[in-house]
């Protein structure tokens, strides 16, 4: 799943619901995946723009950073509420 956008701030009126602009629900428990676990590698990209104005030099730019994580979580129950 690809997410964009800045996402749904994190507040307590959010609560445990799913998230409006982005989330993923499993179905399955991960029994059925190697090792027991899925795996799940989160990925978030940053834009930075930047400027320095002292001293009349006025210099601007832009960045990118990239970072990545990669890991394997075992999901033994799921619960669904009606």
């Amino acid at each position: 799943m690809t997410c964009t956008g800045p996402g749904t701030p994190c507040t307590a009126a959010v609560g445990k619901s799913d998230s409006p602009t982005c989330g993923h629900t499993y179905t399955r428990t991960s029994a059925h995946q190697t090792g027991g676990r899925y795996q799940v590698t989160a990925t978030s990209t940053w834009t930075i723009d930047w400027q320095v104005s002292a001293g009349g030099a006025g210099q601007v730019g832009q960045l990118a950073e990239t970072r990545q994580t990669q890991l394997r979580i075992p999901l033994a129950e799921l619960q669904v509420l009606n």
